[in-house]
C-alpha cells in the first residue's frame, strides 16, 4: 500500500474522516477481500473504492451500467486532479483504442466501463498490458434475477473475473433485499461472504403519502413551495411530456426525460437540469441512476414503483446535500389496481409462458428442446398476428423464459412503433378535411394515444386495425401514407431482436 486511506480522503477530498461503515469498507478492500458494500443513496459509495484504488499502484477497472454516469464520475475525479477515462458505446474505434492504451501506460488510476465492454476481445487482449488492482461493480443489484433492474450482462462478469483472478471485487448497491445480497455473491464468485451495510436512515429526508384524486393540485401546490430542484417520477413516456407541459403552463421551468429519447438528447437534458437550467425533470425509472445532484429538495412519485426497493432507490435522489429534503408519493384508488394489474403482464401464467414458447418455436420451426445457438430475428407484432396473445404477454413470457436460462435475447429494435404528429392542431385538422380516407384513422390515433403532437407514441397497429374493422394491411397503408405527405413521423416496429436458443426443453 503506496498511501493512508485517511490521508487520501483530506488530499483529494478535504475531510478528515470517513462516513459510517466507509473506513470498514477501505479497509475490506484493501486487506483484498471480495466485499458487498450497502449504502443508502447518497451515503458515499464512490469513496469506497476511489480512496484504496488510490492507495495502491495501478488502476481500478469500475463497472457501471449507465454512460451518463460514466462521464459525470470522470468529470468529477479529473476536477480533483485524479486521472480518470471512460470507454463507451459514443466514442469512435481510434477514440477507444486510445483510451485503452491510455489506461495500460498513461497512469491513469480509474477506468470506468460497461459490463458489455468487458468481454469484448480488443478489451480483454489490452487487460493483458494493465496493472489492474482493484475491480468495482457499481450498481451491483444489476447482476441479480431477484433486483429490480436484473442485467444479463453482469452475469458474465464472473467469467472476466477469471482473467484476474488475484484482484479483490466490490461491489457497491444502495438497495438489496436480503435475496438479492446473497445472490450478487453468489453470481460474482465471492469466496465466503462478507457484507458491509449501513442504516439505510437518513434524517434529512422527509416521507409522505397522499391517497387523493387530485394528483395534479397536489403535486403543483408542494412544488410552488420548495425551492431548489425536483424529479417526477411517472410509468409511461407520454406521461413524462404530459406532466412537463402541466408545469410549465404553471410557470415552473420543467423538461421531460425518458429512455425513447437519443442519446445525446438525453445527455442534454441530464446536463442542463444537473446545472439548474430548469427545476424540475419528469421522467420514467430509466433517470437517476447515479445521479449525483446535490439540492433535490423533492422527489415526488406520481404513479406506484414496480417495489418498496424501487421506491426508496428513487425518493432517496433527494437530499444528497444533508439537507431537509421531501419524498412525496401521490395515490388514488385506482393505482392498487393498476400495480397488481403490471405485475400479472410481467410474470404471466405458466401455461402462457409455454404456450408462447411453442408458438416461439413453431415460428423458427424448430422442435422443442433443439436449435442450441442458432440465433433468429424476432418481429413481435408478427407473432401477435398469428396467435390469440397480447403483445405483451408475447414479450415478457419471452422475457420470463430469457432469465429462466432457455435463450437468450438481444433488443437492438423497436418493440412498437411510434406515431409523431408532424403538424399543429389546426393544419391537421385541414388533413381530415381535405383527405377523407385520412380522417378516421387520425381521429382513432388523437382519442386513444396522448401526446402525439409532443414526442413519438407507441401504438399497436393490429390493435387500430381490430377496434377500426380495417385490414391491417390498410392501416399500414394509411400510416405510410401519411407519413410520405409529412403529416406524421412513423416509424414501424423492427424485426431486431434477436433470439439464440440455448439446448434445453421448458417443461
Amino acid at each position: 500500500m503506496l498511501f493512508e486511506p485517511k490521508k487520501i480522503l483530506k488530499q483529494y477530498w478535504g475531510f478528515d474522516s470517513f462516513r459510517s461503515s466507509q473506513l470498514e469498507i477501505v479497509t475490506s478492500v484493501l486487506e483484498g477481500n471480495d466485499t458487498l458494500a450497502l449504502l443508502p443513496t447518497g451515503g458515499g459509495k464512490s469513496i469506497c473504492f476511489q480512496v484504496p484504488a488510490l492507495c495502491l499502484e495501478g488502476i481500478c477497472i469500475v463497472v457501471t451500467p449507465l454512460i451518463a454516469l460514466m462521464k459525470d464520475q470522470v468529470e468529477n475525479l479529473k476536477s480533483r486532479g485524479i486521472k480518470a477515462l471512460a470507454i463507451h458505446s459514443g466514442l469512435s474505434k481510434r477514440q477507444i483504442d486510445i483510451a485503452l492504451d491510455n489506461a495500460a501506460y498513461g497512469d491513469f488510476k480509474f477506468m470506468y466501463v460497461s459490463p458489455e465492454r468487458l468481454k469484448t476481445p480488443l478489451f480483454q487482449e489490452r487487460l493483458k498490458k494493465m496493472n489492474v488492482n482493484l475491480i468495482a461493480i457499481d450498481e451491483a443489484h444489476c447482476i441479480s434475477q431477484w433486483g429490480y433492474d436484473f442485467r444479463p450482462s453482469y452475469i458474465e462478469i464472473i467469467e472476466f473475473r477469471k482473467l484476474l483472478p488475484n484482484i479483490p471485487v466490490l461491489a457497491l448497491t444502495a438497495t438489496a433485499t436480503p435475496k438479492v445480497v446473497q445472490d450478487i455473491q453468489q453470481k460474482l464468485g465471492f469466496p465466503k461472504e462478507l457484507v458491509i451495510k449501513k442504516s439505510f436512515y437518513r434524517e434529512n429526508l422527509r416521507y409522505f403519502v397522499y391517497n387523493d384524486e387530485r394528483k395534479i393540485d397536489l403535486m403543483l401546490s408542494i412544488i410552488k413551495k420548495q425551492k431548489g430542484s425536483g424529479i417526477i417520477y411517472v410509468r409511461s413516456r407520454n406521461k413524462t411530456v404530459e406532466f412537463a407541459n402541466i408545469l410549465k403552463n404553471n410557470g415552473i421551468t420543467s423538461d421531460y426525460y425518458h429512455a425513447g429519447l437519443e442519446m445525446d438528447v438525453r445527455e442534454k437534458k441530464q446536463h442542463l437540469w444537473m446545472k439548474g437550467d430548469f427545476k424540475v425533470i419528469c421522467t420514467t425509472n430509466a433517470f437517476g441512476m447515479g445521479i449525483d445532484k446535490p439540492d433535490v429538495r423533492f422527489v415526488i412519485n406520481v404513479d406506484l414503483p414496480e417495489s418498496l426497493e424501487a421506491y426508496f432507490q428513487e425518493a432517496g435522489r433527494g437530499g444528497r446535500d444533508g439537507k431537509k429534503s421531501f419524498a412525496v408519493l401521490l395515490i388514488n384508488e385506482a393505482d392498487r389496481d393498476n400495480l397488481i394489474k403490471r405485475t400479472e403482464q410481467r410474470f404471466p401464467p405458466i401455461d402462457v409462458i409455454k404456450r408462447v414458447y411453442g408458438l416461439i418455436c413453431n415460428e423458427f420451426r424448430l422442435a422443442i428442446g433443439s436449435g442450441e445457438l442458432e440465433t433468429f430475428r424476432i418481429d413481435w407484432d408478427k407473432l401477435r398476428s398469428k396467435s390469440d396473445f397480447t403483445l405483451k404477454e408475447i414479450v415478457n413470457s419471452a422475457k420470463f423464459i430469457e432469465r429462466a436460462g432457455y435463450w437468450q435475447l438481444t433488443e437492438n429494435g423497436r418493440i412498437k412503433s411510434t406515431v409523431f404528429i408532424l403538424m399543429n392542431q389546426r393544419d391537421l385538422y385541414d388533413v381530415q378535411v381535405r383527405y377523407p380516407k385520412y380522417d378516421v384513422v387520425i381521429k382513432f390515433l388523437l382519442r386513444n394515444y396522448g401526446g402525439m403532437f409532443d414526442a413519438p407514441v407507441k401504438i399497436l397497429e393490429h390493435e387500430v386495425a381490430k377496434k377500426l374493422k380495417m385490414s391491417y394491411k390498410d392501416v399500414l397503408k394509411i400510416l405510410n401514407e401519411l407519413h410520405k405527405l409529412e403529416v406524421i413521423e412513423y416509424e414501424r416496429a423492427e424485426g431486431e431482436v434477436a433470439i439464440t436458443f440455448c439446448n434445453q426443453e421448458l417443461i
